[in-house]
């Protein structure tokens, strides 16, 4: 696997070795002994599949307390993904990152802990997996506006369709500190 450094330290894209002859393909998606070389978690606690239409954007979303760590690829169609640090106290605080995840390209992105997470569907249909270190908690479950003009992310959609939540969701300004996560070196 090879590990491409993003403009944010700590998130990560790994490109794995693909094996494929006129029969299909191969690839390990996860392999504990290996991410735990390259200083990736080796341990999670949940998996989730989402399944997402043309146009739907979904996020920008976090934990806290109890964050999740993710490990997020598309299975089906393709993504623009996007991970945004919300650590207080980071050189980087609200600063942004954006990949494209596909099936063709078989990319993952590692998200650590301490960054909000979001992406919109670019394909006509798009079957996205999450690895999570830490299991869901509802108390826990935050989110900041998707098109907070603070953060400035370029989403390459314009009217996304949105869940109530993501509609709702607060400017990042507007946050307590106790609902965000604190950086530490």
């Amino acid at each position: 696997m090879k590990i491409i450094e993003t403009s944010l330290p700590g998130c990560v894209v790994i490109a794995p070795r693909v094996f494929g002859d006129a029969r299909g393909f191969f690839y390990e998606a996860w392999n504990a002994e290996h991410f735990r070389e390259h200083g990736l978690p080796a341990r999670f606690m949940q998996s989730n599949v989402s399944s997402s239409s043309q146009g739907v954007l979904r996020g920008l979303h976090y934990q806290w307390p109890r964050p999740q760590g993710k490990l997020v690829s598309v299975l089906v169609g393709e993504v623009y993904d996007v991970a945004v640090d919300i650590r207080q106290g980071s050189p980087s605080f609200g600063h942004w990152t954006a990949v494209i995840l596909s099936a063709e390209n078989k990319r993952q992105f590692w998200i650590p802990e301490g960054f909000a997470h979001g992406f919109a569907v670019l394909s006509e249909h798009a079957l996205f997996s999450y690895l999570c270190t830490d299991v869901y908690v509802k108390e826990a479950d935050a989110g900041i506006r998707w098109n907070d003009a603070a953060i400035g992310i370029n989403w390459p959609i314009s009217g996304p369709r949105l869940s109530g939540k993501d509609m709702e969701a607060p400017c990042l300004s507007r946050i307590s500190p106790e609902r965000l996560p604190t950086y530490s070196e």
